[in-house]
């Protein structure tokens, strides 16, 4: 009998692992098209502004332009798309396994509150920590010689930040049992700060920016890659918490009225 519950439990836990994985790859298809009309709007001004920069520089030095392996209007327009997409249904699908795993080990909030706040802290631990250590850049900023040291520093920043922040939540959650729960919660994010501080301190700073690019628009250009990214941070969490409770609650009412059913029936 314990051997058929066991397997049971399994049966169900994995059906449910795969139903969340599906519903965040489809939260973040639907997030992908609000992303890309929102880079497309908002970020591809930018970049061609700094592509335009990038061009006059070679003009200036006599040299002709890099042939385009993909023309421009492509680029902003299904190539732009087919990313936003790829990358954010595949980060759904991601997003909805972690809320899976974490769910019962790690909160009993409600799916909105607990999915609210995974969005948060993977846009803080994933985006914001090491975007401020190694900024976006737009096109025509960067040496084309240190693109290889300038990808492994940010993707160890981002490995660095994970861990970081998964030590940090073990650390409050025992913390918490002495501490109490707002005690615990200042010193892991005091611990996180600290551990991605030093990270950033002993990784290669790198400033690229070539001499007479507008500050300005090297300003806007890191804005609306910040923006984009909360955007697509903030509707994960919203529409994947909204359809989690949305089918939990169906499924609770389900459940009620069969035994309500069984009781009359009894």
């Amino acid at each position: 009998m314990d051997a058929i519950f066991s397997a049971f439990l399994a049966t169900s836990h994995e059906s449910m692992t795969r139903t969340l994985l599906l519903r965040g790859m489809w939260v973040g298809f639907v997030a992908g098209l609000f992303v890309f009309a929102f880079a497309r709007w908002i970020g591809e001004p930018h970049v061609d502004r700094s592509i335009a920069f990038e061009t006059s520089l070679d003009q200036a030095k006599g040299e002709a332009p890099e042939p385009e392996m993909v023309s421009r209007k492509i680029q902003k327009s299904f190539g732009l798309l087919t990313g936003a997409i790829v990358y954010s249904s595949a980060l759904g699908g991601i997003f909805g396994l972690v809320f899976a795993y974490g769910r019962g080990r790690l909160s009993l909030a409600r799916p909105r509150v607990f999915a609210a706040l995974l969005a948060a802290i993977g846009f803080t631990t994933i985006v914001l920590v090491p975007s401020l250590k190694y900024p976006a850049n737009p096109p025509s900023v960067g040496n084309p010689d240190t693109i290889g040291v300038r990808t492994g520093a940010y993707f160890l920043l981002i490995a660095i930040s994970l861990t970081s922040m998964i030590l940090t939540v073990k650390a409050g959650r025992r913390l918490s049992k002495s501490l109490g729960t707002w005690n615990a919660s200042i010193l892991s994010a005091l611990l996180f700060l600290s551990l991605v501080g030093v990270a950033s301190h002993f990784l290669p700073p790198i400033d690229e920016v070539p001499a007479g690019f507008p500050a300005s628009l090297l300003w806007k250009f890191r804005i609306a890659s910040w923006e984009t990214q909360a955007l697509l941070w903030s509707l994960l969490g919203l529409l994947f918490g909204w359809f989690t409770e949305r089918s939990e609650a169906s499924i609770e009412s389900h459940q009620t009225s069969n035994s309500t059913k069984e009781m009359r029936y009894s």
